[in-house]
């Protein structure tokens, strides 16, 4: 079965979102991915949809590494040290999602933060999956 979104009545509707999933199969819990390259450096220095296009890349590398695929994910979980950069460009972000998850979206929070480890990161990412 691996997830199922659910969305009930009587909360906003969702956009971008699920308000709940329920999973089946074994429970992967994926670390925060940033935008860097295989060395750890971060590649794209101030482009923020160039980061989260590659924190997903390598967020879905670890998830497959653990014989999941992007509609095993449950959670995401958007670390963002510019919540009005993020704003600004929810278009060129959802594309950028798309092009890697397709339609399919689980429950999810975005937290606006000062700063990430690595000082040129601007988006983190972690999940949950659930894998058969």
């Amino acid at each position: 079965m691996g997830v199922r979104l659910v969305n009930p009545e009587g909360l906003a509707p969702p956009v971008g979102y699920a308000h709940a999933a329920v999973g089946s199969g074994k429970p992967v819990v994926l670390a925060g991915q940033i935008g860097c390259d295989a060395t750890g450096r971060v590649t794209a220095p101030g482009d923020l949809v160039a980061q989260f296009a590659l924190a997903l890349d390598n967020l879905l590398v670890a998830l497959r590494a653990c014989g999941g695929r992007a509609e095993d994910l449950a959670q995401l979980r958007l670390f963002v040290t510019d919540v009005p950069a993020y704003r600004d460009n929810l278009a060129a972000l959802g594309h950028a999602y798309r092009e890697r998850l397709g339609r399919h979206y689980p429950a999810m929070a975005l937290l606006g933060i000062d700063e990430l480890f690595e000082s040129d990161a601007m988006i983190e990412i972690e999940g949950l999956a659930y894998v058969d």
